[in-house]
């Protein structure tokens, strides 16, 4: 975090609690806090705020160079990660061993969200991994490349009959990469394929979180993470990208 804090000897801090410094803190985190042995009241609470913020709420504490909101609202607003389901331990397997990822062109909801991706992730499901330990987002990679192929064009995974013919989306991968801690199912799972951004991907916990879309959002969450256990409630018990969301709530 960025401030700045001047400590002083003052004895009366039910007084400077009115002063323009002490207030100044809240507005600008630059100020004044008073400082004596039998002064530190302010200091302490102060000091613990610091201590039990989370990183959302250190970020709007700080003193923000010009154009940073607008900065991260860019790196919020591009939905630069796909997350697409796997049908089985075998397809995560060939995926990783030969640096692609593919899925059927129907699951793509708009064709042009394609030219912004830049990660994909795979989801692994309950129904398809008996080993509850497997199950989740474990990988994500990084595209090299991507394109628009006849699902018999795909050689390192053997099509099923009657779908050689149909058209697959093939992305290239530089490297997978595996998470320290897995995204959690949490009870659901994905349908066909989910958008999301790499900032809210590296911090989510759940794959509902993948649906935070806005700022305010995900540091809700966060805030309230701190203090209890919580849930981002989906209006679609299933499946997250069938669902939007309703309401960040304690649980």
């Amino acid at each position: 975090m960025f401030g700045a804090y001047v400590l002083f000897p003052y004895p009366d801090e039910e007084r400077f609690k009115n002063h323009r410094f002490y207030k100044s803190i809240e507005l600008l985190n630059i100020g004044a806090l008073p400082f004596l042995p039998n002064a530190t009241s302010l200091v302490e609470q102060f000091l613990e705020e610091i201590i039990q913020d989370s990183p959302e709420r250190a970020y709007e504490r700080s003193t923000r160079p010009r154009g940073t909101k607008e900065y991260y609202a860019n790196q919020l607003a591009g939905k630069n990660v796909l997350v697409g389901s796997v049908r089985g331990p075998g397809q995560v397997e060939v995926a990783l061993q030969r640096s692609f990822y593919h899925l059927p062109l129907k699951n793509v909801s708009d064709v042009k969200l394609l030219t912004q991706i830049e990660y994909v992730a795979m989801c692994q499901s309950r129904k398809k991994f008996i080993d509850p330990a497997r199950t989740g987002i474990h990988w994500v990679g990084k595209v090299a490349d991507w394109k628009i192929v006849r699902r018999k064009e795909i050689k390192e995974v053997p099509c099923r009959p009657g779908t050689e013919e149909e058209l697959y989306v093939r992305f290239t991968v530089e490297a997978w990469q595996r998470l320290a801690a897995p995204i959690a199912l949490g009870g659901q799972g994905i349908y066909k394929v989910l958008y999301t951004s790499k900032y809210i991907l590296d911090r989510a916990l759940e794959i509902a979180e993948l649906r935070l879309e806005t700022e305010d959002a995900l540091r809700e969450w966060r805030e309230k993470r701190r203090r209890d256990r919580v849930q981002v409630k989906l209006d679609h018990a299933e499946y997250v990208d069938l669902g939007r969301v309703v309401e960040v709530r304690n649980v």
